[in-house]
């Protein structure tokens, strides 16, 4: 018998599929999965010109995070050091409606991405010139591309608060058909951010019909997720069972206090579509805190003109005073859930990790002028992490069969400024150490799959996200005993434990918990 490249030895397979541990070893060869030997008595054992001793530990397909903005962070940190510790082999980008393409006015779209902290040479104007830039720098995680509404509308049309009209509808759809020519997978929204957030539901109804002709996915960010979440979903399955569409529901939740319990409804209502035939599902994140921009929080017409706009607003006292009585009457999330991630340097920079209750009380001032001042000061380049969800929400949503795990985090590095969300850190490991170990909440083998094999499909990556002869040797080694984030709100720099071993195409990229220089990932190109 011939030696494969490589083996992973004694462990226990968990394939992707949902189906139960088997003990098995697994060989790999030219960047794929070659053999799965299931340990029996007499059964001869792979031989390899490396073997890495699994024993004790689950060998696992990579996990796919379905919902990233990492497409903002990795050119700038190709070694995707928080990815890898937590397994992570693949990253979905272009959410929420935001993509680093296509680029009609570089200063306009830089403003509007301010708050991801964007690691990128800006050298491209469209999603084939991104992709070589990723590439170029050899990333050690894989990343598949999204074109994002609001990046649409704002090279085809502007930052403009204004309806769209037929010739504006027609610009995107072609910088939409140039994205999947490209090899885009899909197509997103972020109906709570401006200038996607201007857009009626004719307009969303006609972007998801061109995205369903041009064979991409339609991720959303739906336009509520509080008061009016179950509309807000139907809203999103409207346009995709119109279209004919497939659909994923970005990040379900519930926030404020006020609405929890209510994404049982809205998981209702993907049942029902589901068996009308829409091809939909949703992904979640293992907290009970968002992270965004603290422009998120103003009014839709503060926004027109991008930051740009707001910030002459602001500097005019008539609609400053206007934008603050406004602010102070819509019914928003208690200041004091409301935390200060990272800005720039400016006068709120001791800020960071203070809630907006808190700078209000140490200025002497209400919230909504805090809200004011703090993104007067930053350029309206402010993050923020917003307290506001239930953790039975977080479970009810994560149990769903349709629902996979993914992140919504940005941040690569190691180590920084600021506060950032801990999901950025911890997500896929937090789902196995406290929602799998410690809660029961998902089974090993239903957990894996909500991070590999569901992701793939969402995206049709067929030859991802299995642990099968002829797959893609995308592959995770944990310790089921002792995988577990690290990373907290206070304490969010801190990589995640108990993944021993990944492999990006084959190559090991990760060896008994060590980050190697060998970078194997690339964009994936639908």
């Amino acid at each position: 018998m011939s030696a494969h490249e490589l083996v992973l030895r004694g462990g226990v397979l968990v394939d992707g599929t949902g189906a139960g541990s088997v003990p098995a070893d697994v060989a790999v060869d030219g960047g794929r999965v070659t053999d799965v030997v299931p340990h029996r008595r007499g059964t001869d054992r792979p031989e390899g010109h490396r073997v890495i001793d699994t024993d004790g530990c689950v060998i696992a397909p990579g996990f796919i995070d379905l919902h990233s903005h990492a497409d903002f962070s990795l050119q700038g940190w190709p070694a995707a050091t928080s990815q890898l510790p937590q397994g992570v082999t693949t990253l979905l980008g272009g959410n929420c409606g935001w993509s680093p393409f296509p680029v009609a006015d570089l200063a306009e779209l830089r403003a509007s991405t301010a708050f991801f902290d964007p690691e990128l040479s800006w050298e491209w104007t469209d999603g084939g010139g991104f992709a070589a830039a990723v590439d170029a720098v050899r990333p050690a995680v894989n990343l598949a591309l999204q074109a994002g509404h609001s990046s649409l509308r704002l090279a085809a049309m502007g930052g403009d608060e204004r309806p769209a009209a037929g010739d504006d509808i027609a610009r995107m759809d072609a910088l939409l058909a140039a994205a999947a020519g490209d090899g885009a997978h899909g197509f997103s929204t972020g109906l709570i951010y401006a200038p996607g957030a201007y857009a009626d539901a004719a307009e969303v109804r006609a972007l998801v019909a061109a995205a369903a002709r041009h064979g991409l996915l339609y991720s959303t960010h739906i336009r509520n997720e509080s008061d009016r979440l179950t509309a807000a979903v139907t809203e999103a399955v409207d346009a995709a069972e119109a279209a004919g569409a497939r659909v994923q529901i970005s990040h379900l939740k519930a926030m404020g206090r006020a609405h929890h319990g209510t994404v049982s409804a809205a998981l209702e209502l993907i049942d029902d579509a589901a068996a009308r035939g829409v091809d939909i599902a949703a992904d979640v994140y293992p907290y009970t805190a968002s992270s965004t921009t603290l422009t998120a929080r103003l009014p839709g017409w503060a926004m027109d003109g991008g930051p740009t706009g707001l910030l002459r607003r602001l500097a005019d006292p008539p609609e400053r005073d206007r934008l603050a009585a406004e602010l102070r009457a819509r019914i928003r999330l208690d200041a004091d859930d409301v935390v200060i991630a990272e800005l720039g340097e400016g006068p709120y920079r001791d800020a960071v990790g203070s809630s907006i209750g808190d700078v209000a009380r140490r200025d002497g001032v209400d919230a909504a002028e805090t809200t004011l001042r703090v993104l007067e000061a930053h350029d309206a380049a402010v993050a923020v992490v917003n307290h506001g969800m239930s953790e039975d929400d977080v479970a009810t949503v994560l149990r769903h069969p349709r629902v996979a795990v993914a992140s919504d985090g940005w941040v690569l590095r190691p180590s920084g400024s600021g506060r950032p969300h801990p999901r950025s850190f911890g997500t896929f490991p937090r789902v196995l150490g406290r929602y799998v170990r410690e809660q029961g909440v998902l089974t090993l083998p239903e957990a894996v799959r909500k991070m590999t094999s569901l992701p793939a499909s969402r995206l049709g990556l067929h030859d991802r996200g299995v642990v099968t002869p002829g797959a893609v040797a995308d592959v995770v080694v944990f310790d089921p005993d002792t995988v577990a984030d690290r990373a907290t709100f206070k304490d969010p720099w801190r990589l995640a434990e108990g993944v021993r071993t990944v492999l990006v195409t084959g190559e090991v990229a990760l060896d008994d918990g060590e980050i190697t220089d060998v970078r194997a990932g690339r964009v994936l190109r639908a």
